[in-house]
């Protein structure tokens, strides 16, 4: 069974709507038994798969994230951000959009972002007389924030699959993480110019304050986990759990909204996402030990090495082919399966293996903003009660903030090494 075959069989595995993660286990059990190695091996081969440390970070991020939308967390950040920019032109624009840069340091996913801040985001939006498409949109391209800004759990995974420091990837999203943030505000700024948006009243200095007392424990939770890793106290694995314990803590000292039920929820939607993500995890352990038997990835750097003369027009060629890909093809898939036989090509470059991940998950977060197949547009579309087609034509004008930011990183690097150079 040629790897040819493999990546058909899985292809059309997944275009009958077999989950990626049971295809690629289908597939790749195939070809162990065609090959003769055996069913048993391919078994290992998954359980090695999973045996990661760092992955345990995974399922603790969600459960923060679960457990922060279950005790109702969000609706003091929204209320903070509203307090503080909803009186600028753009007014609940810009407070989606801060809500979302508040939330991401806690969250670390875009998804999260999006469902737990959308409906309440979108339907604040609404009742102010913005139009649906604006909403949506905002909303969808404002999530795309949280995996940049620490913690994140795409930068677990890649990470994991890379052997690159997580602390120095947690340290290199900050500057990109606010760069699309700022670039999101001004593209609101602009657009609610021309339509005439409401905007708030301004708050007084008084009221401010007392929402940034309520929301400052939640506001923490970044400094808490980027100021554990950076001195020690803590590995970014170990930050997760400490991020599940501080939000659980929060909850009970300040807020008081968890009940037994939300937190069952929130256990049962841990559950539900992890299982997915291990079981995806495990299909690629699978099909990476298939493409390197089959040595596809000195196939495809044959091929870069090719067409790119340098690290400038490898990037270009990277930054083209997951931004395609990703039209079509899930972000955590494009993750687990190309992003591994990338790394040692860009390696070869001579790039920095920080850089390279930032510029990667840049990618991987414009591509769920992409339609057809971008997650955040079906998430933003359900949430908020959004018709898909209409919010897939919406939110291509929001696709111009987060490429001017790709851009910046690709040209400056030192956007994406600066802090992280301070662990040096």
């Amino acid at each position: 069974m040629t790897l040819a075959v493999v990546g058909i069989l899985w292809l059309a595995f997944v275009l009958v709507g077999v989950p990626i993660g049971i295809a690629m286990i289908f597939v790749s059990m195939g070809y162990f038994y065609w090959t003769g190695m055996g069913l048993s091996f391919a078994v290992q081969r998954m359980v090695d798969g999973l045996n990661s440390f760092p992955l345990l970070a995974v399922p603790l991020f969600i459960l923060a994230a679960g457990i922060l939308n279950s005790a109702g967390i969000t609706n003091h950040l929204f209320g903070f951000a509203r307090a503080l920019v909803g009186h600028i032109t753009g007014g609940l624009g810009h407070v989606n959009v801060l809500a979302s840069l508040f939330f991401s340091g806690m969250s670390g996913s875009a998804l999260a972002d999006a469902g737990g801040l959308g409906k309440m985001e979108i339907e604040a939006m609404r009742e102010a007389g913005y139009d649906d498409d604006f909403a949506g949109s905002v909303t969808a391209a404002s999530s795309m924030i949280g995996p940049l800004v620490p913690p994140s759990i795409t930068m677990v995974l890649y990470g994991v699959i890379a052997n690159v420091s997580i602390g120095k990837l947690f340290l290199g999203g900050i500057v990109p993480g606010f760069l699309c943030a700022a670039a999101l505000m001004v593209m609101v700024y602009f657009i609610a110019g021309r339509r005439d948006y409401p905007r708030d009243p301004r708050r007084s200095a008084g009221e401010i304050g007392t929402l940034f007392v309520k929301s400052l424990p939640a506001l923490l939770t970044p400094v808490v986990i980027v100021g554990g890793i950076f001195s020690g106290l803590f590995s970014p694995t170990e930050a997760a759990a400490v991020t599940v314990l501080y939000a659980i803590a929060i909850d009970l000292l300040f807020y008081r909204e968890m009940t037994f039920r939300r937190l069952w929820d929130a256990l049962y939607e841990t559950t539900v996402t992890s299982s997915a993500i291990a079981t995806i995890v495990a299909g690629v352990g699978l099909l990476s030990f298939i493409l390197a038997r089959e040595q596809a990835p000195q196939q495809i750097a044959t091929f870069f090495l090719g067409i790119a003369s340098g690290p400038v027009s490898f990037l270009i060629a990277v930054n083209l082919m997951v931004f395609v890909l990703g039209c079509f093809i899930e972000a955590l898939v494009i993750l687990l399966v190309v992003v591994p036989i990338l790394v040692p090509v860009a390696m070869g470059f001579g790039l920095d293996p920080v850089h390279f991940g930032i510029i990667v998950i840049l990618n991987l977060m414009i591509s769920i903003l992409t339609p057809p197949m971008g997650m955040a547009l079906f998430v933003v579309a359900q949430v908020g009660n959004i018709p898909y087609q209409r919010l897939a034509k919406a939110i291509l004008p929001w696709l111009i903030p987060p490429f001017v930011v790709l851009f910046l990183v690709c040209a400056f690097p030192i956007l994406a090494t600066g802090l992280p150079s301070l662990m040096d």
